[in-house]
């Protein structure tokens, strides 16, 4: 049986540790909902009020020159491209997820239009924004959405036929940190004749990605998950430099142009992906974006020339690992069974429980406590879901074990069946 001092004895060895001096953590939380939204950086209080009082009060209009406000999707993107695999210039930082997902999708389903291919097929499990905008666009292109569980993507029955014009998948499941291998699944998309678009809103930050080695053709991000950019931060697009000279931009803004102090009547695309640049740029959001991708960074020191991810990647599957070891050894015959997968390459960086009965309520006790996950509804093909995260930056083995602990005690002592803990909240 796993201790307590072998969790403090794993924490003495953690070359991480000391990373987690880079986040504000309220006193008495274990915060695993880092695949949800990220611990706020020490760096992005202060840094947020120097572009308010200083750059905005003070520079004024001034500061899109001197503040370098005009190039910072562009740089923030050179920051994301090294933690998914990709190469400087070819990521931008702007909008949301779903709005990307809409820009790159609509590209995606343009390079097909002429194919005779008619459908866009997603996982029916996939996160309900990215099958909400891609039934949207279906409708509006004349293309076909078709939803099908993972296993259909393989052996001799794929659904990958001649008739699928683009493959629409994330890379790592919402509800069970499943996690698709990104190479093998693009090139039996490309050997079908399909594109592919892959979100990478639980990936980035979280498990090493490579884009390009992967000859993807479309991604898309978030940034307030494992990215730590804070509620609504600015969101990631790239596009792989095979389609620059050719993918259409749904949304032509101003700040997409080639030239937008032209001033021009008509739009001509930037080149490359800085035409997905769309209207002004949020500023303010952006710079608690760069706070959030410093802190995930940091990481290269202690990992040389294989990048952050790589050392990330070993702690975090070390978490889960711990985590589901302490679940099985100390809440055995109470109920939970494991979604997420054993085996670490179909593994992202979270654990998810499945209870017939009580999950929410399992979690609110949590949240009392102080022990921070979340809670996601089941369907008619899988239960009620306990989710939790594990962000190597911030996250200890002590940290598991205590965990653990609380949710030991919430099931033995039937604390989650209290009435204020079975009272849904909004955002569960």
């Amino acid at each position: 049986m796993t201790t307590l001092a072998d969790c403090r004895a794993l924490d003495a060895q953690d070359p991480l540790r000391a990373l987690r001096d880079q986040f504000t953590i309220p006193e008495g939380v274990l915060y695993l909902d880092g695949n949800s939204l990220g611990v706020m950086p020490k760096a992005a209080a202060a840094r947020i009020a120097e572009v308010v009082t200083k750059e905005w009060g003070e520079g004024l209009i001034r500061s899109w020159n001197t503040a370098s406000w005009f190039d910072l999707p562009q740089r923030l993107g050179d920051k994301v491209a090294r933690l998914i695999g990709a190469a400087p210039g070819e990521v931008v930082c702007t909008d949301s997820t779903s709005v990307n997902l809409y820009k790159v999708l609509f590209a995606a389903l343009s390079q097909q239009k002429d194919s005779g291919r008619k459908l866009v097929v997603s996982e029916r499990s996939n996160f309900p924004t990215d099958l909400y905008i891609a039934e949207s666009l279906c409708r509006e292109r004349g293309f076909t959405l078709k939803l099908i569980d993972a296993s259909e993507l393989q052996g001799p029955d794929s659904v990958l036929t001649d008739e699928v014009a683009v493959l629409m998948l994330t890379h790592v499941n919402y509800r069970t940190g499943a996690m698709h291998d990104m190479k093998a699944v693009t090139a039996a998309a490309h050997a079908a004749g399909a594109l592919t678009v892959w979100d990478l809103a639980h990936s980035a930050g979280a498990v090493p990605v490579a884009l390009n080695e992967c000859n993807a053709d479309y991604a898309i991000g978030c940034g307030y998950k494992y990215l730590n950019g804070g509620p609504g931060a600015p969101a990631f697009a790239w596009v792989h430099t095979k389609h620059a000279g050719q993918f259409e931009q749904p949304l032509s803004g101003w700040w997409g142009h080639a030239a937008p102090f032209e001033f021009t009547p008509h739009y001509r695309p930037a080149p490359g992906v800085g035409r997905y640049l769309c209207g002004t740029q949020p500023i303010i959001a952006l710079a608690g974006l760069e706070c959030g991708l410093d802190t995930v960074l940091a990481a290269e020191a202690f990992n040389g020339d294989h990048g952050a991810m790589a050392a990330l990647r070993t702690k975090s599957l070390a978490l889960t690992d711990l985590f589901i070891k302490l679940v099985e050894e100390r809440c055995a015959g109470q109920g939970l069974s494991l979604i997420t997968p054993r085996e670490h390459a179909q593994r992202g960086s979270q654990v998810c429980l499945s209870r017939q009965e009580g999950a929410y309520a399992i979690v609110q006790a949590l949240i009392a406590r102080g022990v921070i996950g979340d809670y996601r509804a089941g369907d008619s093909q899988m239960p009620d879901i306990l989710r939790f995260g594990f962000t190597p930056l911030y996250i200890g083995f002590e940290d598991v074990w205590n965990s653990v602990e609380h949710l030991v005690q919430v099931l033995e002592t039937g604390e989650w069946k209290r009435e204020e803990f079975n009272r849904k909240n909004a955002v569960t």
